[in-house]
This record gives C-alpha cells, structure tokens and sequence, in this order.
C-alpha cells in the first residue's frame, strides 16, 4: 500500500469516525441530534459518497493532487472549523439573516469551494464534510450526514481542477455540464412550480415551513451561472479565480444534487420535490455566494503567496 493510498484511506475514515462520533455524542448533549428510524439509510449515502471519492481517487491517483501531509492535515482542521463557525452564524442561530423569500443564506460554502481548489480534492472534502457536520451540530437542528457528503464533494470537485494543466481547456467542458444541470433543474422547476419550499426556515416562528418555492428560488440556478459567465469575463486575464469559480459551479451543482437525490430513499420524495424542494434553493444561492465570494478568496491567497514567496 502506498503512502498517498494509506492518506486518502485515513482521510475517509476520520470524516466517517467524525460523523459517527458527532452523531453519538450530540444526542447525549442534544435529543433533536439523534437521527430517527432512517439513520442506517443516511449512513449507507454516506458510504456511497465516500467510495464516490475514492474511486475518483483511483481514476486519478497519479496525480499529486491527492498527496496528503502534515501540510494538508492542518488545514483540513482549519478549514473545517471555518466552515462549521461560519454556517453556524449564519445559519439563523447567532445571526438572523433576512433573506430574500425562503432561500437559506449560505455564505460559508466558498471556503470548502476555496480550499478544495487551493490546497486539493482531500482538503475540500475533509472541510466540507465534517465543517458541516459539525455546524449541523451547532445549529442543533438536527444532523443530516448525507447532505455534509455532499458538501464534501462540492470541496472535493472544486479541487479537481488541479489536475489540469491547462486549466483554459477544462473549463469549457465544465461549464457546459454545469449549464446543463442548471437548465434540467430550472425546468423541472417550471414544470412543478407548485412544489413547497422543504428547506423554508420561518425566523418568526422558529420552525420549517413549507412556503410555496418562489421563482427567485427557481431561477436562481440560472442566476448563478450567468453570474459565473460575468466572472469569468471580467477575471478573463485571470486564469485562477476563473477556474476556482468554474469548477466550484459543478462541484456544488453535483454534490448538492447529491445530497438532494438522496432524499428520494431517505424521505420518500419524489424526484421533482427533490429538485424543487432542496436542490434549487440550496445549489442556486450557493451559486450566487460562489461567484461573489471564491474570487475575493483566490485573489488574497495568491497575494499572500506572492509575499511569502510560495
């Protein structure tokens, strides 16, 4: 077995031993952590997502990408802890965010998205899966480990853009698939506009409702692509934040889908709830977070190398 295997094994195995022990901890310190009757269930999308990243490790393991040291370890602690602080303060519980209709305001998911494109697949993964865990936990609304896999992949498919050289000749496939995923939801939407928001949180009354999802929500797939189009022709000169912006586009696109799809088993959704119900209003305003956000990362994190010479 070689060493970078054995590091991207561990690395599966902490985020699994993390949810496992959030889960079994939180419900002794708060009972709304415990999962119900459908845990084994959410647990099995958990395994299936981390052999998802391990085989786009094997696809891919001649890359440096996924070397993991004592480096990359460190900042997948810090980059989890931001993840988890910062989607717990805005997640309603510290800060109340009004927000426009029922979308759920979800800032923090630039830095799985900047970390997996920054320092590689396994720390984007590692930030978005356990720093949502662990925000989850904070929040204490209750613990969703199928939807935390997911934002590990947005991390982990943000980071996928290292393995490109050319990184000008990647983006266009990227987008186009990306495009597409944006087009199919945006349809399904149009198709069942009549579908309730599951994810609208009612500040006033403290509890989830189920507002009829409004056309921002909609839209808003499409929305964040166009503002990705801007980004990319306004950073034109500016290969890195294009890319981080690109890939981190398709990579919440897939893994909030993901997440979302999953909830066909695990709730009983329908497909078209599925999409309407969670995946819209969770991708969409990521999208447009990501767009604003990831360049304004990139672009410090290059100026911090430049001056320490990296």
């Amino acid at each position: 077995m070689t060493k970078k295997l054995l590091s991207v094994i561990l690395t599966l195995v902490a985020v699994l031993a993390f949810f496992l022990g959030i889960w079994l901890i939180g419900r002794l310190i708060n009972p709304s952590l415990n999962l119900d009757q459908t845990a084994l269930l959410r647990f099995v999308f958990v395994g299936i997502g981390l052999l998802i990243v391990f085989i786009v490790y094997l696809a891919t393991r001649e890359s440096k990408i996924w070397d993991v040291g004592t480096r990359e370890v460190v900042y997948m602690a810090i980059g989890a802890a931001l993840y988890a602080v910062f989607s717990y303060l805005f997640n309603g519980t510290v800060f109340v965010v009004p927000s426009v209709s029922q979308v759920s305001l979800r800032p923090a998911i630039a830095i799985p998205m900047f970390f997996g494109y920054a320092l590689g697949p396994a720390v984007g993964f590692f930030t978005g899966a356990v720093g949502n865990m662990f925000g989850d936990a904070l929040t204490g609304f209750g613990l969703s480990p199928q939807w935390s896999v997911g934002n590990g992949l947005v991390g982990m498919i943000a980071g996928m853009a290292i393995l490109f050289k050319d990184k000008k000749r990647s983006l266009n496939t990227v987008f186009i698939i990306s495009a597409l995923v944006a087009a199919i939801g945006t349809v399904i939407f149009l198709l069942n506009k009549t579908i309730p928001n599951m994810l609208f949180y009612d500040v006033d009354n403290n509890i989830f409702g189920d507002q009829q999802i409004s056309w921002f929500a909609g839209l808003s797939a499409i929305i964040g692509l166009v503002l990705v189009v801007l980004v990319r022709f306004l950073f034109r000169d500016n290969i890195h934040v294009a890319a981080a912006v690109t890939w981190s586009m398709l990579g919440n696109f897939l893994g909030i889908g993901f997440a979302a799809i999953s909830d066909i088993w695990i709730n009983g959704f329908s497909p078209a709830v599925a999409i309407v119900g969670e995946f819209l209003p969770s991708a969409g305003p990521n999208m447009i977070f990501a767009a604003i956000l990831v360049p304004i990362l990139v672009a410090a994190y290059a100026a911090v190398q430049r001056q320490t010479g990296r």
